[in-house]
């Protein structure tokens, strides 16, 4: 069985890092990366079987990310939205945009890992 490839943006070096490396233990193959643009230009040429994106980041937001890979890209991919910007008006406009789930920050790696679980079947 192949790994799957998730694509992790964040600009959080240590929560990246962090994500990172207990994804990559669960046997993900990760990307990370830092920014909006990075994203978009890892995009045009991979398509990752899943994506968690923070909300706030430089160039593009998750949100911007979110409705680029729903209207632009067409793709149908799960993607799990993080955010210390929790509130309300985030989350709906995440779930609006097509994102699968919503995780608030701190992370819990154990809630990420079982969440990608329940997203990818």
């Amino acid at each position: 069985m192949s790994s799957i490839k998730l694509m992790l943006a964040d600009d959080d070096d240590l929560l990246s890092a962090l994500l990172d490396y207990r994804l990559k233990k669960a046997g993900y193959d990760v990307t990370v990366c830092t920014d909006g643009k990075n994203v978009k230009s890892y995009l045009e040429t991979n398509r990752p079987d899943v994506i968690v994106t923070d909300i706030m980041m430089p160039y593009f937001s998750g949100l911007e990310i979110t409705d680029y890979v729903r209207n632009e890209l067409k793709l149908k991919i799960p993607i799990i939205i993080l955010s210390s910007a929790g509130n309300e008006e985030n989350v709906l406009s995440a779930f609006k945009l097509g994102a699968n789930d919503f995780l608030s920050k701190p992370v819990s790696p154990a809630e990420l890992l079982l969440r990608l679980k329940k997203e990818l079947g």
